[in-house]
């Protein structure tokens, strides 16, 4: 399983998040905590969003504690909203189009979990992506077939009902194939997504076992993460786990919760997936 972050708040330096919190995401890519797999080595990726109209993406192959480029990069991007990922793969190649954040226009998404039983409803699943769209398809993964599945049910007009027509797909599909969702290939969803404005983040399971997710509101939790210069309560941080030990910093997000993020404000909402 993989480890991800979402920040939305005052423009800070990627590096402050990435790299110097006791817990950062650079360390969870070593000694994750609260993952099946303990590191996540398969590639890694960043997508952060200034003053063009569409993010900026860089991702690469390399374990993430590995890539001079990564350090360099983060300690001079600065952002006030961006995305960062490091990957441990279940299955599909190590290849740099595998890598998480995926990119379409305005939108990025990342995702940790998987599609029980994928390979039996597959290409199912890709027939119901928008042809406009399937050509910008390049990797192999769950989690890229998810992003353009949503984005052909309408992510870019409603991005919650998108959302919930694309879990509805998958377990109706899952369904007829006889895939065992409840036992040994449960569908497990942690995902987050931003059109440069929000983000919008989806914890759920069809086993009631998803990947952890938690929220980090306001200036303490970032300064206790290391970043003294970010106190403004607006700051949201949605990541995979805590990136120190302060529980009073972090607050789990519930098993079929929809969570969606803008600077200073959050909603929360319980996920239904549309039939």
């Amino acid at each position: 399983m993989c480890r991800w972050l979402a920040y939305s708040g005052t423009p800070i330096f990627l590096s402050q998040l990435l790299f110097e919190p006791e817990n950062s995401l650079i360390d969870q890519s070593l000694h994750a905590r609260e993952s099946i797999a303990t590191t996540n080595g398969d590639g890694f990726g960043i997508g952060w969003y200034d003053a063009q109209p569409h993010a900026g993406l860089f991702r690469d192959v390399l374990p993430a504690w590995n890539d001079e480029n990564l350090l360099a990069l983060s300690e001079q991007i600065r952002s006030g909203l961006f995305l960062a990922h490091v990957r441990a793969s279940t299955g599909t190649s190590t290849a740099r189009q595998n890598c998480h954040p995926f990119r379409y226009g305005r939108w990025l998404f990342m995702h940790n979990g998987q599609i029980g039983g994928y390979t039996m409803i597959r290409r199912q699943l890709e027939m119901l992506i928008e042809p406009d769209l399937y050509r910008h398809r390049v990797g192999t993964t769950d989690s890229e077939v998810m992003f353009y599945l949503a984005l052909s049910l309408g992510l870019e007009t409603d991005a919650e009902l998108a959302l919930r027509r694309m879990v509805g797909h998958i377990e109706r599909l899952t369904k007829d194939a006889g895939v065992d969702t409840q036992g040994a290939a449960p569908l497990r969803i942690s995902l987050v997504l931003s059109d440069g404005e929000r983000l919008i983040a989806l914890r759920y399971s069809s086993d009631r076992q998803s990947p952890s997710m938690y929220i980090g509101l306001g200036g303490d939790a970032l300064a206790e993460a290391g970043l003294d210069d970010a106190k403004d309560e607006q700051d949201i941080l949605v990541l995979s786990e805590p990136l120190d030990d302060v529980g009073d910093n972090w607050r789990a997000v519930d098993d079929g919760c929809l969570l969606v993020a803008s600077r200073g404000t959050m909603t929360s909402s319980v996920f239904t997936p549309e039939p």
